[in-house]
């Protein structure tokens, strides 16, 4: 956890890309929003904001990417690509329970990491 106080979001973002990168992963901003181009066609962009209603009910993080996981046992050897998803979170940050955007958040974490990814909320490291 980040003991800096005072820092951004977008300082706290730049502080866990680094130490994303030092640890070997790669990392990329997910930017997601909704609008219309210059041509009046309307377009959504991010992950999981297919629709409204989806974009709404599960929201993916800020930080999307992959890290390499070296695998034992059966794939002795074998290094996989982990998905991986990191919300990024001001310093001080505490989840709210009441809070609709954060339990959108959870869900999409919660769905990544049942499902073998690798899925944090983050106010600074990784």
């Amino acid at each position: 956890m980040n003991t800096k106080t005072g820092l951004s979001e977008t300082s706290v973002t730049t502080d866990v890309r680094l130490a994303a990168s030092a640890a070997g992963w790669r990392v990329w901003r997910n930017n997601r929003g909704a609008g219309k181009l210059e041509n009046g066609n309307f377009i959504r962009w991010g992950l999981c904001n297919d629709s409204p209603a989806v974009g709404t009910h599960v929201r993916s993080a800020d930080l999307i990417g992959i890290r390499p996981v070296l695998i034992t046992q059966a794939m002795v050897g074998t290094t996989i690509g982990q998905f991986v998803s990191i919300e990024v979170k001001r310093p001080g940050w505490k989840p709210s329970a009441g809070d609709e955007h954060e339990q959108g958040q959870r869900r999409w974490a919660d769905m990544v990491n049942s499902m073998g990814g690798y899925a944090i909320f983050s106010t600074g490291g990784i």
